[in-house]
């Protein structure tokens, strides 16, 4: 199949990557002319700026100028193209409305384009990133306006987790495929034929309208195991005495009909889909008149929780971070990518800013670039408190505080590099519940606040649940 995608973020780069590797031929669109020579130089360290995947800069240089062409004009390989994917931002507006000017704008562009060209074979444009129900319809009149002759339009949601998008590209458990005719599912089925009648990955043939709803009702629905832990099983473990965390979760989730997934605690989850996706679905059925309450409950419980540990601090452990130094482990939202996007660290800044601080001393295994340009001293003078340091113990060099906010995989042996870079009294805030041996560290003089636990302080009689060891799987 000859394929384009317009969009070369993360959601369209590993799309364009690994249908090239499934031997496709590919041509992958962006506005962006710098990040365009990115791609084609083939560099993985350019690559990854833009975006940073496992995996995922080897099969583009592997597929470069073979199966896969990065290009920066759409008119002259749109001759032959059958599949036109979509895959560009769709940034949610103040009101929580999804904007689709990116979209809007891409296929009246492409349908005067498309109405122009020589070749006639059927093409179908299919909407890749997540948009709101009745956008497939919304594209079709857009094409109809500007009388482009013989193409369809599909809805194929992605449902990449970030930091395992490559092989969960190769080995997805579903693809759904939403379309109107006969001709467009083949077409779909062209794209996807090891997935088709496969053993194991569900291919799913349904309307664009259900095609769209299942993205929302999807992500929601994992939002709302997120926020349930956090907001009913950490609530418990951080008031009754005696109650085990892990424990805890272990014994709810016996249960076959209750879902493993989400049953961790942490300080809430971010990324580019979770709390955008649940605002557009709350702002898609209130504007039809229809009870959005629970969807609402959930995003807040989700969103207090990016901040209440900074809170607990204050009122739990009695620690005023005024004039204090604070170590800020991990900016990302997710360990394995450098996206900072409503990562809870964000909020965790705002906070700590907000109570004073004197520094904030922060580490990430790659998130670092992200976070200055977000954190951007031009347009906040408050930012130029953050300094941004090479490892986790140069940035616990001199602080009063840590706060764990990521779930780096280095984090959990952090122990030893707080006994001999900070010493007592010293306030340790793990929203990761990485740190498995708190209770020797309490012992030794420090005061331990995790997500799901009490506030442990030196010599006070407490008990001390099993740190968990749960990996997060945020979308």
């Amino acid at each position: 199949m000859k394929i384009l995608v317009v969009g070369t973020g993360f959601v369209g780069l590993t799309h364009a990557a690994v249908c090239s590797e499934f031997g496709h031929l590919v041509y992958a669109y962006d506005i962006d002319q710098t990040r365009i020579a990115a791609y084609q130089s083939g560099d993985r360290q350019r690559i990854e700026r833009y975006v940073n995947e496992p995996e995922l800069a080897d099969v583009v240089t592997e597929n470069l100028n073979h199966h896969l062409f990065f290009v920066s004009e759409v008119e002259p390989i749109l001759e032959g193209t059958q599949v036109i994917f979509l895959c560009l931002p769709t940034p949610p507006l103040r009101s929580g409305a999804t904007d689709l000017s990116y979209y809007l704008k891409a296929v009246h562009q492409l349908g005067e384009l498309l109405a122009n060209r020589q070749d006639q074979r059927r093409v179908v444009l299919v909407n890749k990133s997540t948009v709101p129900v009745g956008t497939a319809r919304k594209l079709q009149k857009v094409l109809q306006e500007h009388h482009v002759p013989n193409f369809g339009v599909a809805s194929n949601p992605e449902f990449l987790p970030e930091g395992n998008a490559v092989e969960r590209s190769r080995k997805p458990d579903r693809v759904v495929v939403g379309a109107d005719t006969s001709e467009d599912f083949t077409m779909l089925r062209h794209v996807y034929p090891q997935f088709v009648n496969h053993v194991r990955i569900r291919y799913i043939e349904t309307t664009p309208e259900t095609a769209e709803a299942i993205k929302y009702v999807a992500n929601t629905l994992l939002l709302t195991y997120v926020s349930f832990w956090n907001g009913v099983g950490a609530r418990l473990a951080e008031t009754f005495d005696n109650i085990d965390m892990a424990q805890l979760k272990l014994g709810v989730t016996a249960d076959e009909r209750i879902s493993k997934w989400g049953s961790y605690v942490s300080n809430g989850a971010g990324g580019s889909c979770f709390g955008k996706d649940i605002q557009s679905l709350t702002y898609q059925l209130s504007r039809r008149g229809r009870s959005t309450d629970l969807l609402r409950a959930v995003y807040q419980i989700n969103e207090y929780q990016k901040s209440y540990l900074v809170d607990r601090a204050v009122h739990e452990a009695h620690f005023s971070f005024n004039h204090k130094t604070v170590a800020l482990l991990g900016l990302a939202f997710k360990k394995h990518t450098n996206d900072i996007r409503d990562s809870s660290a964000l909020k965790v800044v705002d906070g700590l800013l907000a109570l004073g601080v004197k520094a904030i001393r922060a580490y990430d295994p790659l998130a670092t670039e992200e976070a200055q340009h977000h954190f951007d001293p031009r347009r906040n003078h408050l930012f130029e408190k953050i300094s941004y340091h090479s490892s986790a113990h140069v940035a616990m060099e001199g602080s009063d505080a840590l706060f764990i906010s990521t779930d780096w995989e280095e984090f959990r042996g952090i122990s030893n590099d707080i006994e001999h870079t900070c010493r007592p009294p010293y306030l340790i805030i793990d929203g990761r519940r990485m740190i498995s041996d708190f209770a020797e560290l309490v012992a030794r003089g420090y005061t331990y606040l995790a997500v799901g636990s009490p506030v442990l302080r030196p010599n006070a009689p407490a008990s001390l649940p099993e740190a968990e060891n749960e990996d997060g799987d945020e979308e």
